[in-house]
C-alpha cells in the first residue's frame, strides 16, 4: 500500500479575509511498512497534512493517490480509505465516546459489519497489543489517565485493521516513563505487524531513537525529507526555523571542538555513548592507562 501526494495544495477559508495556505506543492511517496516522522513548528502544515492522508481534509488543488486511485474520483470509496488509514488525534477524548472502554474499541470494527464474535475478537487483540489491562476494560474511557485513554485511542483504530497509522502527537502531556512506553508499543506494532506508521511529534529525541524517515515541515512546504541523521545534519537550518536537532547531537558537537575524537553526527542517546566511550578509550590507549 502506498500514498503519493502530487502537486497537494491546501488553502483555509478560501476567498475570505481569513484566506490562508497551509499546504503549499507537496509531492510525497509514503511508502509500504515505512517508519516515518513528521515535525514542524506550530502552524507549519503537519496536521493539515496528515488529515489528507485520510481524506477528511480535501485538497484545494492537486492528486491523492492510493494504491494508484485518486481519491477525489467520483467513484473511489473514502470509508475504503479511513479502513485502511487509521488517524489517531492528538487528544484521545475527540476520538472516545463510548460507556466503556471496550464498547469503545468495538465501535469502528462494529461499523464494519463484522460479526459481533468477530467485533470482540478484534477488539480483545487491540487492546492486548497497546498493553492495556483487562481491569480496565468496563470502565468509563474519561476516567483513565491521560496514557491509558491514547492507549484506547490508539486500540479502536487497531481494531479495524489499519495498513498505516498515523498519529498525531500520541505522546503530548505524558510523562517520561508513559511516553518511551506509547512509543515502544507503536514500534512493536510497526514490527510486528509491518504497520505504516506516520509519527508526528515535537520531540527530535523521540523522532530520533524511533522513526527511520524525517519529514521536517516549513510554511506549508516540505523543507527536508530523508533519514534522521541526514535531517539532523542541518542543525543550523532548523533552528531557524524554530526547531532543533536533538540534545546530544549538541554534546558531541562541543566536545569535537574541544579535541575529543568522537561521531559528531551521532542523534541517540545510546549513539552518543558509544561515541564517547570509544573516544575515553583511544584517548586512554594513547595515554598508556587503561578504563
Amino acid at each position: 500500500m502506498s500514498i503519493e501526494l502530487k502537486h497537494i495544495h491546501y488553502v483555509y477559508s478560501a476567498g475570505t479575509a481569513y484566506e490562508k495556505h497551509a499546504l503549499d506543492d507537496i509531492n510525497l511517496t509514503i511508502n509500504d511498512g515505512e517508519f516515518i516522522g513528521i515535525v514542524g513548528h506550530t502552524g507549519s502544515g503537519k496536521s493539515t497534512l496528515i488529515q489528507h492522508m485520510n481524506g477528511l481534509i480535501k485538497a484545494s488543488g492537486g492528486e491523492l493517490l492510493y494504491d494508484g486511485e485518486n481519491i477525489y474520483a467520483k467513484d473511489f470509496s473514502m470509508k475504503e480509505l479511513r479502513n485502511r488509514v487509521g488517524l489517531v488525534f492528538q487528544y484521545p477524548e475527540h476520538q472516545l465516546f463510548e460507556a466503556t472502554v471496550f464498547e469503545d474499541v468495538c465501535f469502528g470494527p462494529k461499523n464494519q459489519g463484522l460479526s459481533d464474535e468477530e467485533v470482540k475478537a478484534r477488539a480483545s487483540a487491540a487492546l492486548q497489543s497497546v498493553g492495556l489491562s483487562e481491569k480496565y476494560y468496563e470502565q468509563s474511557p474519561f476516567e483513565l489517565s491521560g496514557g491509558q485513554k491514547r492507549r484506547v485511542a490508539i486500540a479502536g483504530v487497531l481494531a479495524m485493521e489499519p495498513k498505516m497509522l498515523i498519529l498525531d502527537e500520541p505522546t503530548a502531556g505524558l510523562d517520561p516513563k508513559g511516553r518511551d512506553e506509547i512509543l515502544d508499543q507503536i514500534q512493536k506494532l510497526h514490527r510486528e505487524r509491518g504497520l505504516t506508521i506516520i509519527l508526528v511529534s515535537h520531540s527530535m529525541e523521540d523522532v530520533a531513537n524511533y522513526v527511520e524517515r524525517l519529514i521536517v515541515m516549513d510554511k506549508g512546504s516540505v523543507k527536508y525529507d530523508g533519514t534522521p541523521r541526514e535531517v539532523f545534519a542541518h542543525a543550523r537550518e532548523l533552528e531557524q526555523i524554530g526547531l532543533a536537532a536533538p540534545q546530544v547531537t549538541y554534546l558531541l558537537a562541543q566536545l569535537a571542538e574541544e579535541g575529543f575524537a568522537v561521531d559528531s553526527t551521532a542523534i541517540t542517546v545510546e549513539e552518543a555513548k558509544q561515541s564517547i566511550l570509544a573516544a575515553l578509550h583511544g584517548q586512554n590507549r594513547s595515554e598508556g592507562t587503561t578504563i
